[in-house]
């Protein structure tokens, strides 16, 4: 039965997208219509969805990434730029687009509880999942909130800044994109009648704005588009958007190319066994290169940034002990059914983030530390927060005590932050001398931590797993054997980027950090 159940799962979906193509492919964006302003140096941002050091040092020494390679010799390499947290792509492309951490830019994560519509906020994170939730409330989620609802109004994409300086720009297969340009998107009358999906959405995007099927430039592009290609969410669409803007003149001041093929690859093979899937983008990176003169053209003609969004984590192959399960930890409580409405009755709910989640707590009657003091018997558990009052309070597993840290303090960072911090310093491992804070295994750990736990309404816990383990829930992806990501440890967080192009660095090296850098090299800083 459970087998059936899951075949027709994938009947509907593969049904869905097909309607959802076969009404758009004949409307591809005409690409002349579009009166681009060309500017010295403009900036070509490549993101390598779950690029690693180690991985990428090794395929560059077997010969197996010869444009990427390239671009290191000739441009600077920097391995250990510091991801946002969660570290899951929509909350880092929504850091990288504003220059915020959560609290600003308010997309927590992947999943997240909406205190105020009283229900769980899913972008999309597996099939199963999806349709428990609501393919509509996912759809609508995943193609317009996250832009234009969650992502917070009061601070400016990359794409609206340089739009008010008078710049264009473009994004092609990127989550978060948006900008000032007023667009619909034409979905499917059909499954618009069954409530399935609405027919049409207004959004708003850069100037070029392609985002597979949905929204395309390129007519070669109807090749990569197709159902069992993603619906042209895959590397080679990207490529091929990018090699026809730059062969039509079209190019404009900033462009974002989102390359997401690697990270599937990663989930499947680990965090170190993937060499083939980087000698795979490296072709696409190529085939981009190979567009103009030269490759040396190319670098002569544009300022290019390659880099990763964020690391992954090893998973253990065994099921029964690499996957932990909240609703079996806290069973002792009434917990949300994804299938259902959150209930009056409902004491918790559970949003997974792979390797991190949020636990919210809706019984005013319950307090945090009694859900916490559970949660601290499961040695696989790494990290558990909670805020209490101005205060950020953490545990760890093993450990005695607690660390207590607030901004506004005594103690600095590398980062120019200040904090006031009591307690436990290792838990955090946390080193201090002469109220300087060095980070070790948790970069930026306390503005990371202290955002995210500020990043939207709601009384919650985050828990972090430890490398090798991860967070299961009722139809969550899991990665048995392979990788994921999700937690503040390093392996989930650092990630390399390499820049050509320029000698201008930016002030700190954090995903965080980039977007008044991206505007320094356009010269339109604020």
């Amino acid at each position: 039965m459970k087998k059936m159940l899951y075949i027709l799962t994938i009947i509907v979906i593969v049904l869905v997208i097909f309607f959802l193509i076969r009404g758009l492919r004949h409307e591809n964006q005409s690409l002349e219509r579009k009166d681009i302003t060309q500017t010295e140096n403009p900036v070509i941002l490549l993101i390598i969805d779950s690029l690693m050091d180690k991985p990428l040092q090794k395929a560059i020494k077997e010969g197996r990434a010869p444009a990427l390679k390239y671009l290191t010799e000739n441009g600077h390499y920097y391995p250990n730029v510091i991801s946002s947290y969660p570290t899951m792509s929509v909350t880092i492309d929504s850091s990288l687009l504003t220059g915020t951490y959560s609290d600003k830019h308010r997309v927590p994560g992947l999943v997240w509880y909406d205190e105020k519509e009283k229900r769980l906020v899913n972008y999309g994170s597996a099939k199963e999942e999806v349709f428990k939730v609501g393919m509509k409330n996912v759809v609508e989620d995943n193609f317009y909130h996250l832009n234009h609802s969650h992502l917070n109004r009061d601070v400016k994409t990359i794409h609206e800044k340089l739009a008010e300086k008078g710049l264009q720009s473009a994004s092609i297969n990127a989550l978060v994109y948006r900008g000032n340009e007023k667009m619909t998107l034409k979905l499917s009358k059909l499954l618009a009648k069954f409530d399935i999906m609405p027919e049409k959405l207004n959004i708003e995007t850069p100037l070029l704005f392609s985002y597979g099927a949905l929204a395309q430039f390129s007519p070669k592009n109807n090749q990569n588009n197709q159902v069992w290609k993603k619906v042209g969410f895959n590397d080679k669409f990207t490529a091929q958007e990018l090699k026809y803007i730059i062969q039509n003149g079209k190019l404009p001041a900033f462009t974002i190319a989102y390359f997401p093929d690697l990270d599937q690859e990663v989930h499947k093979h680990g965090p170190t066994d993937h060499i083939d899937a980087i000698e795979k983008i490296d072709k696409q990176l190529q085939e981009v290169l190979n567009t103009y003169e030269s490759w040396d053209k190319a670098l002569q003609s544009a300022v290019w940034i390659a880099m990763g969004d964020s690391g992954q984590a090893k998973v253990g192959k065994d099921k029964s002990k690499s996957f932990i399960h909240l609703n079996k930890i806290l069973d002792h409580y009434q917990i949300h059914k994804i299938t259902e409405p959150v209930k009056q009755d409902d004491q918790i709910v559970l949003a997974y983030n792979e390797r991190m989640a949020f636990i919210y707590n809706l019984d005013q009657n319950l307090t945090n530390e009694e859900i916490v003091q559970k949660l601290q018997k499961d040695d696989r558990m790494n990290l558990i927060a909670w805020k209490s009052e101005a205060d950020i309070k953490v545990v760890a597993n093993g450990q005695k005590g607690n660390l207590i840290f607030r901004p506004n303090g005594d103690f600095k960072d590398a980062y120019g932050q200040s904090w006031f911090l009591t307690g436990e310093h290792s838990i955090l491992d946390l080193t201090v001398n002469n109220s300087h804070i060095k980070y070790g295994n948790y970069p930026d750990a306390l503005a990371r931590l202290h955002t995210a736990l500020n990043s939207h309404s709601g009384n919650y816990i985050i828990v972090d797993a430890k490398p090798g383990f991860e967070f299961a829930g009722d139809g969550t992806p899991i990665h048995p054997g392979g990788a994921a990501h999700g937690s503040l440890h390093k392996h989930d967080s650092l990630v390399p980027m390499i820049v050509t192009g320029t000698e201008a660095t930016p002030k700190h090296l954090r995903i965080v950090d980039l977007y008044p850098w991206f505007l320094q090299l356009l010269n339109k800083g604020d």
